[in-house]
């Protein structure tokens, strides 16, 4: 057994018994949620390098980490994965699954450091964006579309 997911809540804990495994609600997963809610094919869990790794398979009602939704991320010891609205809590150990030195790179580094805060806010300005705003107020106190006549 390469670890286990605990549903949060209650309930029996799912063992993680192949290093790469298909979640969703048809027989054919490894893992078979039977809720509306979870897609047929609903996400792939992946062990490498001692650690396990979500991949959302385009789900409808997605995929998340510690309540952020993701489309890939490394799953940590004691990360809440909820698949839909179904959360679990991840129990691993890397050591133990052949993990050596610093964990790898994934997107939460990336998310922090990949971009400004005024880009992630909207707040940047692109290239070829002039400085006007959409909408003017004219003289009586009105608003106006910047580009009709008055």
């Amino acid at each position: 057994m390469f670890g286990e997911l605990q549903p949060i809540g209650g309930g029996d804990p799912i063992p993680l018994l192949k290093k790469s495994l298909r979640i969703g609600r048809r027989e054919n997963c490894d893992i078979v949620l039977r809720f509306a809610n979870v897609s047929a094919h609903h996400c792939e869990l992946a062990l490498r390098d001692g650690y396990w790794f979500v991949t959302d398979s385009n789900s409808r009602n997605g995929t998340k980490v510690n309540g952020k939704r993701v489309s890939e991320m490394r799953l940590d010891p004691g990360d809440i994965l909820s698949v839909a609205k179904h959360r679990y809590e991840v129990h691993y150990s890397p050591s133990e699954l052949g993990a050596i030195g610093p964990p790898p790179r994934d997107e939460r580094s990336d998310e922090i450091f990949g971009t400004s805060l005024l880009e992630r806010a909207g707040l940047d300005r692109r290239e070829g964006e002039d400085d006007r705003y959409d909408i003017l107020e004219d003289k009586g106190g009105r608003f106006r579309d910047p580009d009709k006549p008055v």
